[in-house]
């Protein structure tokens, strides 16, 4: 008789043993993966458990952005049900690439941006168009050489809802009359930089358009005359005119039209209007919610009382505006609940003015009196008492508010991002604002009286910081920085650029962080390649990293570099240490976009052709001018054929890693002085 196997006993795996995972229908399995949208990372790793999770995956995807145009081919079987398309890292999608998308996605394509490709012409949008009949949504903008034969194919995509065609500065009046007339469900329109359109185009938009949502005519040569057609619109929710110089007071007095459906208005940069004309143009608009007046007209109590009548409006934004003490009075007194106030670099502002207007808008979430260089503690013990809610403080370059105003700030416990670059704040403030633990961005740079006792501080309290700015701030050494390392596990960006006292044991502690995607290290002259090599294999993340000046870093960073950050898309490694060896390693990255390599002593001419030809992603590279005579032509052309251009410097070598230029740029005393 046959002994009966004991369950304890050890025994190999049945060759026929399903996968444990078959027992989730795809239902959960997709709604699994929607939890993981925006989180690439957790997505590959998923498609790498089993082979029915990679296939999965392949069905479920639904937006997909290629790195370069020859990956495109080997997506078209793995993802068959992609509907949005972004093509903006591929610079030379040409005709053959739309006709073989228009195929793979015929179905289920509804949204492509092609906002910087450069080698398509209206061949390949016709194929596109007739084959994918579902497109909901293109981005041509910076199509430069696309012209009216283009617009004429775009007329062809009947459901199309979503249109943006920004510095298509070829497309002329009938190329958009053409839109005009083909794409009648169009709700959102992008033609700012379009210098060829004028009121004849815009005007037939708005007639034959009746859909429109949002317009953006920025910088185009219009005057009033399209603006009657548009104010008819009645499902017209945003208008953007930015710098229609040629909309002026006479034009717009001559309006007879309202829209009662428009919620935000953008007039920066007009300086031909001022209160008159914009008193006939948000005539009737009781839906008013957004107004920006940036570089516009004065802010006098004529202007703010021809806006008082709007109660919806929540936010304005006056930057650069000439400010008056009797228009900001006058927006205090409105009974509109804002929410949103910018006044950067609003001369004008005062503190009798601005402690009135947080005193009569408590509601406040978001405040920007970026160099507004006359307020003191006066206007920032206003703000704190009257205004807890605020949500966004940016103050940068307030030269008259003294160190111990900065302690108020502890009154306003909901803030996320504040803004006290180039300030007089000192320990005891930063102490006190440790206590907003709600804080994701604080930037701090050229703030020369903290130390690192006030770093510890916010390393404490502030667990959710996102982006940390430190530029410059001279009082900062490895103590303040490891505080935040260790007490900011979140961090995303940090910039310590130009700290002569930090070394390798920030970098350490911040490799600890591993969501960082952006590092600024330049000019830290004793951070090594050992500091580097830590957060290259530890933040796997990084998307930017500026180690320029840092001398002692060379190529045993970059070989950690070139394995471990396979996201990285932007360095700049001028100055360093780095030979043709440790350029190389870095080349292999597929991602990179972006590199700049200015007078690296290490480098060689045969090195650097060899780095460029690895590198396929390249877009822009910034190179000393002496190496254009040591490189071949065919370099030139093969790069540039890929989409590559070359920007040519000829700056001498500076052996200084901190001129004092940038202490008098700001009006600062140097040490001489």
């Amino acid at each position: 008789m046959k002994k009966p196997k004991n369950d304890n006993e050890n025994s190999e795996p049945s060759p026929n043993m399903t996968n444990p995972f078959d027992i989730f229908i795809e239902e959960i399995i997709f709604a699994i993966l929607d939890r993981l949208l925006g989180d690439p990372f957790s997505k590959r790793s998923f498609s790498s458990v089993c082979k029915s999770f990679y296939f999965i995956e392949s069905r479920h995807r639904r937006a997909l952005k290629p790195l370069r145009s020859d990956l495109l081919p080997r997506t078209f079987h793995r993802y068959p049900s992609i509907s949005h398309l972004d093509l903006s890292l591929c610079s030379l999608v040409d005709d053959n690439n739309l006709s073989a998308v228009s195929v793979a996605w015929k179905s289920t394509l509804r949204s492509i941006n092609l906002s910087r490709s450069r080698a398509f012409t209206s061949v390949g949008l016709l194929a596109l168009v007739n084959n994918c009949s579902g497109l909901v949504e293109i981005d041509l903008s910076n199509g430069t050489e696309l012209t009216d034969s283009a617009a004429k194919v775009i007329a062809e995509a009947r459901n199309l809802e979503t249109l943006r065609l920004a510095r298509c500065k070829s497309i002329t009046d009938i190329g958009i009359g053409c839109i005009a007339v083909g794409c009648k469900k169009l709700k959102t329109l992008s033609l700012r930089w379009c210098l060829k359109i004028t009121d004849l185009g815009v005007g037939l938009i708005a007639m034959k358009c009746k859909e429109i949502q949002s317009l953006d005519l920025s910088y185009l040569p219009i005057t009033e005359k399209c603006l009657s057609h548009i104010l008819q619109l009645q499902h017209l929710e945003d208008l953007i005119l930015e710098g229609c110089h040629g909309i002026d007071d006479n034009g717009l007095s001559t309006l007879n039209h309202t829209c009662k459906s428009i919620k935000m208005i953008n007039m920066s940069n007009c300086q031909s209007l001022s209160y008159v004309g914009l008193s006939s143009l948000t005539n009737g608009a009781n839906s008013l919610e957004q107004l920006i007046l940036a570089n516009g007209p004065s802010v006098t109590a004529d202007l703010a009382k021809c806006l008082s009548q709007f109660s919806s409006l929540r936010s304005i934004k006056l930057d650069g505006c000439l400010v008056t003490c009797s228009g900001v009075n006058s927006i205090a007194k409105w009974n509109a609940s804002l929410v949103e106030l910018s006044f950067s670099k609003c001369s004008g502002l005062t503190d009798e003015c601005l402690c009135f207007l947080a005193e009569r808008h408590k509601e406040l979430r978001k405040l920007d009196i970026t160099c507004c260089r006359k307020i003191t503690r006066a206007s920032i013990e206003g703000i704190t008492n009257s205004c807890t809610s605020l949500t966004s403080l940016r103050m940068e370059s307030c030269s008259q508010v003294p160190k111990e105003a900065f302690v108020l700030i502890k009154h306003c416990q909901m803030l996320e991002e504040l803004d006290v670059t180039d300030n007089e704040i000192d320990n005891e403030g930063l102490k006190a604002i440790s206590r907003c633990s709600k804080l994701q961005s604080l930037k701090l740079g050229i703030c020369l009286n903290m130390t690192d006792e006030g770093l510890i501080h916010v390393g404490r309290g502030c667990s959710k910081l996102k982006e940390l700015d430190l530029y410059r701030c001279a009082g900062v050494t490895d103590r303040g920085i490891e505080a935040i390392g260790h007490g900011c596990p979140a961090l995303e960006m940090i910039n310590i650029a130009y700290n002569s006292k930090i070394t390798d044991k920030s970098l350490i502690s911040f490799s600890k962080c591993s969501s960082l995607k952006v590092l600024e290290i330049r000019g830290c002259p004793h951070i090594s390649s050992v500091g580097l090599s830590a957060i290259a294999m530890e933040c796997r993340q990084l998307v930017v990293l500026d180690i320029k000046k840092c001398f002692n870093i060379n190529d045993n960073a970059m070989h950690p570099v070139g394995k471990f950050s396979q996201n990285l898309q932007q360095i700049n490694l001028s100055y360093c240490s780095v030979t043709d060896a440790g350029l190389l390693s870095v080349t292999r990255i597929n991602r990179l976009r972006n590199m700049t390599i200015l007078h690296l002593s290490g480098l060689t001419p045969n090195g650097l052709a060899a780095a460029l030809l690895t590198c396929g992603g390249l877009t822009k590279v910034k190179l000393h001018s002496s190496f254009k005579p040591l490189l071949p032509q065919y370099i030139f052309k093969y790069m540039e054929s890929r989409g590559c251009v070359f920007h040519w410097r000829n700056k001498a070598f500076q052996e200084e890693i901190d001129p004092k230029g940038w202490q008098l740029h700001l009006g600062r005393p140097s040490e001489a002085s």
